[in-house]
């Protein structure tokens, strides 16, 4: 939902960011990749933190809720049952995540609900530290996927969800929907290019998933 910009040729950060930038009491905006013990305590206390929007489970509805940025998106991935199996692995293995450019911690992390996961991204020479939680998981015969929703520390609230799903001719689609909005200054501030970089990621979600299925 706040995704990286490392290919969005969005150029250096400011000079006048410092070390390491606040917002809502947790420090999201890093010039040093945090330590896995640093990622460590992160976890543990985002792991008992409160969701920050109360619409749960909504981007799996037909309309999504409003005062809300909405993203819907996807590709065909193929058809068989070979694609198939290759696009649920790739929902199992955060494999979108990885095709954007984002670190997934734990990296193993399973697709059940309550699982709370750091996402680590990169904006330039910025890391962004954020966390989620898995609210929905859908393991049906034709579909297959997870929404996760935004925690304290991401720069922005929301839910987003990733959905793997089968046609009745074999045919196989990856899709990406969310609906977020900006959760503190920083972003608020960014203007349109949150939006921007919002955009790219999902187009590299896209391929990500694309690259998995079809290799």
């Amino acid at each position: 939902m706040f995704p990286p910009a490392r290919r969005a040729g969005l150029g250096p950060a400011p000079a006048v960011l410092t070390a390491e930038c606040v917002c809502h009491d947790h420090v999201v905006f890093r010039l040093r990749r945090p330590t896995d013990q640093q990622l460590s305590h992160f976890l543990a206390r985002e792991r008992t933190s409160p969701l920050t929007y109360s619409e749960v489970g909504a981007s799996f509805d037909a309309e999504l809720p409003a005062g809300y940025h909405h993203v819907r998106a996807g590709i065909d991935l193929g058809a068989g049952d070979d694609v198939w199996q290759r696009a649920c692995a790739g929902i199992r293995t955060w494999a979108a995540h990885r095709g954007a450019g984002m670190t997934v911690v734990p990296a193993d992390a399973p697709i059940v609900e309550g699982t709370t996961v750091a996402v680590l991204t990169s904006l330039g020479p910025l890391h962004v530290l954020s966390a989620c939680r898995v609210v929905r998981v859908v393991d049906e015969p034709n579909r297959f996927g997870f929404a996760y929703g935004t925690l304290p520390s991401h720069p922005e609230e929301g839910e987003e969800h990733f959905l793997v799903r089968r046609s009745p001719d074999l045919s196989v689609r990856f899709d990406v929907v969310a609906f977020s909005r900006h959760h503190d200054l920083l972003t608020k501030l960014g203007g349109p290019i949150p939006r921007h970089v919002q955009a790219r990621a999902t187009q590299q979600y896209l391929e990500g998933m694309r690259d998995v299925v079809v290799t």
